[in-house]
């Protein structure tokens, strides 16, 4: 099985067992450049906050995108703004990632900027 199909073969799995428990998960996806992170609804109809490192206030705070540092920033903004939307609480959707490098560093970002999940 190659590369991207393994990966998104575990985003299924991890997605089904999301939605049987009916908590806003907080999806990621990543490319060689940029990181991306939305709070998705239980009901997955509505983005309620989303954050990236095209934006420009993320953009211009770092150096490089595509580095840990970079999704650090993507994971504290994306928080801010989910906790200004009244939500606390969140289930992690890595999309099939691993958990480790950016995808850890959003992670801890954003529980340090008060996420819950």
């Amino acid at each position: 099985m190659e590369k991207k199909a393994s990966r998104l073969k575990r985003a299924l799995k991890l997605r089904s067992k999301i939605k049987n428990s009916g908590a806003n998960r907080l999806t990621i996806h990543k490319t060689a450049q940029h990181i991306y992170a939305q709070v998705i609804s239980s009901d997955g109809t509505h983005t309620l906050a989303s954050s990236s490192t095209v934006q420009a206030e993320v953009k211009s705070a770092v150096k490089n995108t595509g580095n840990v540092e970079a999704a650090a920033e993507v994971g504290k903004f994306v928080a801010q703004k989910a906790i200004a939307a009244g939500i606390t609480e969140v289930a992690f959707d890595r999309s099939g990632f691993k958990y480790h490098g950016r995808v850890k560093a959003l992670a801890d970002a954003a529980r340090e900027a008060g996420l819950k999940f």
